[in-house]
C-alpha cells in the first residue's frame, strides 16, 4: 500500500518546520509507521525533535523516524557522470578545479536531489506516512515543474542522442576540442529523468499526496502564499490545507491589542482568497515550539481544536485550474459558495480581484500573464471560468 504523503513548503521563517514535525508525530501515535524528511538545505528538524538525525532514517519516536537529507551525497548518487564530463570541460577551457567543480552543479540541483529522497522511500515500502519539510516556497515551486522537463528530454533527446553522439564524436574531438558527453552522462541524465517522472507521478496522486502551505498572517508572506497557491493549481498539484501559524490569542494585553486586530484583517484575507480549502490556525505560544511537549501543544492547536485528523486528505478539489496557452488563458475557479450573478473583474497587475453575487476572491497571477486582460467569465455548478487575451476589454 502506497504511503499518505504530505508535503510541507512556505515562506522561510513561518514555523514550517516545526508543523512538519507536529503532524509526524500526530501520524506516529494514530498508529502510522511515519517518516518525517527534511529537503530544506537549512535543516532545523533536528532541533525541532530534539533528536540527532543524519542522511538515513533514525528512530525519533514510538512509530516515528526523522531524516535530514544531504544534498552532496545525493548529487555524488545520481550526478558523478555528469559532474566528471563538465569539469573536464571546465578544466580544459582554463578554469581551476574548485572553479569547475562548482560550476558542475546547476542552481537549485542540490534541492532537487533532496527531494528525489521522497521517491526512494517510496520504493522502498517501510512506510504508512511521510510527511516532508520542504525548502522555502521558491525553490520547491522550481522543482515540482522538473519532472515536465525530464518528460521532453526522454521523449524528443534520448531516442536519438547515440546515433548523433557516435558520428559527432570524432569530428568533435578533431575540428573543435570538444570532449561530447560519454555514456555514463547521459545513463545518469537519463535516469534522473526517470527518477523525476516517478516523483512527479507520487505528487500528482491526489488520492495520497498533497500539499499544504504554512504562513504567518502577515500581509506579505500571505501574499507569496497566494502566488504559490496559483502556482501550485498551474502544476496540478492538490493543497489539502493552509496553515496560519504564531496568531495571537483574543484575550492578548493592550500592547498587542493592535496586532490583534491587524491579524484578524489578513486571517478573513486568508479566508477568501483559499475557499473552500481548510484553513488551520496555531497561537502564538509562550515559549519556542522545540521538543515533545511542545509539538504535541501544536498539533493540538491544529488538528484537534480544528477536528481534522492530520493523516487524511482534508480537502479534495482542485480549486483553482489555470491554463495558459498562445493565445490566452483560462482559470477555473471553484465557488461553492457563491450563487450566480453579476459578475465583476478587476486586474491590477498580476492581481486579479473576482466578485460573482457579492462573493469576493482575490487570485496572484503567475508572471506569464502579465499582458493578458480578462475578456469574458461564465458561472456555471459553483465554478466560475474567467478568459484572459490580449486587450483590455473588461467584464
Amino acid at each position: 500500500m502506497l504511503p499518505r504523503t504530505i508535503l510541507y513548503t512556505g515562506k522561510g521563517g513561518v514555523g514550517k518546520t516545526s508543523v512538519a514535525a507536529c503532524t509526524a508525530r500526530r501520524c506516529a501515535a494514530s498508529g502510522l509507521r511515519t517518516l518525517v524528511i527534511s529537503t530544506d538545505p537549512a535543516h532545523s528538524l533536528s532541533e525541532s525533535l530534539e533528536v540527532e538525525l543524519a542522511a538515513e532514517p533514525r528512530a525519533a519516536g514510538d512509530r516515528l523516524w526523522g531524516q535530514e537529507v544531504m544534498a552532496q551525497e545525493e548529487m555524488e548518487r545520481h550526478w558523478s557522470g555528469v559532474q566528471d564530463w563538465l569539469g573536464e570541460l571546465f578544466i580544459e577551457r582554463g578554469l581551476d578545479r574548485i572553479s569547475a567543480e562548482e560550476l558542475t552543479v546547476p542552481p537549485g540541483m542540490d534541492e532537487l536531489f533532496s527531494l528525489l529522497c521522497l521517491q526512494g522511500q517510496h520504493e522502498r515500502g517501510d512506510w504508512e506516512a511521510i510527511v516532508v519539510d520542504c525548502a522555502p516556497t521558491g525553490e520547491t515551486l522550481r522543482l515540482l515543474s522538473f519532472p515536465d522537463v525530464a518528460r521532453w528530454w526522454i521523449e524528443k533527446v534520448f531516442p536519438r542522442e547515440r546515433q548523433i553522439l557516435a558520428a559527432a564524436r570524432p569530428l568533435a574531438r578533431t575540428l573543435l576540442d570538444v570532449p561530447l558527453p560519454s555514456q555514463a552522462v547521459f545513463e545518469d541524465v537519463q535516469r534522473l529523468s526517470r527518477n523525476l517522472i516517478a516523483m512527479n507521478e507520487i505528487l500528482r496522486d491526489r488520492t495520497r499526496s498533497t500539499i499544504r502551505l504554512v504562513m504567518n498572517p502577515d500581509k506579505m508572506v500571505i501574499g507569496e502564499a497566494m502566488r504559490t497557491f496559483t502556482y501550485l493549481n498551474l502544476y496540478g498539484f492538490l493543497t489539502d490545507a493552509v496553515i496560519v501559524n504564531r496568531v495571537f490569542p483574543s484575550e492578548v494585553g493592550d500592547y498587542f491589542a493592535g496586532w490583534r486586530r491587524v491579524q484578524e484583517e489578513h486571517l478573513a484575507l486568508v479566508e477568501s482568497a483559499f475557499a473552500p480549502v481548510p484553513v488551520l490556525t496555531a497561537p502564538y505560544f509562550d515559549q519556542e515550539v522545540l521538543g515533545a511537549p511542545m509539538l504535541d501543544r501544536l498539533a493540538e492547536a491544529l488538528f484537534e481544536d480544528a477536528g481534522a485528523d492530520p493523516a487524511a486528505v482534508l480537502h479534495h478539489d482542485m480549486t483553482q485550474e489555470l491554463h495558459v496557452q498562445d493565445d490566452g488563458a483560462r482559470l477555473r475557479l471553484l465557488l461553492p459558495f457563491a450563487a450566480k450573478g453579476d459578475v465583476s473583474l478587476k486586474k491590477i497587475g498580476l492581481e486579479l480581484v473576482v466578485r460573482v453575487d457579492g462573493y469576493k476572491r482575490t487570485v496572484l497571477l503567475p508572471s506569464a500573464m502579465a499582458a493578458l486582460q480578462p475578456t469574458g467569465a461564465s458561472f456555471e455548478d459553483g465554478a466560475l471560468e474567467v478568459r484572459f487575451a490580449d486587450g483590455t476589454r473588461v467584464v
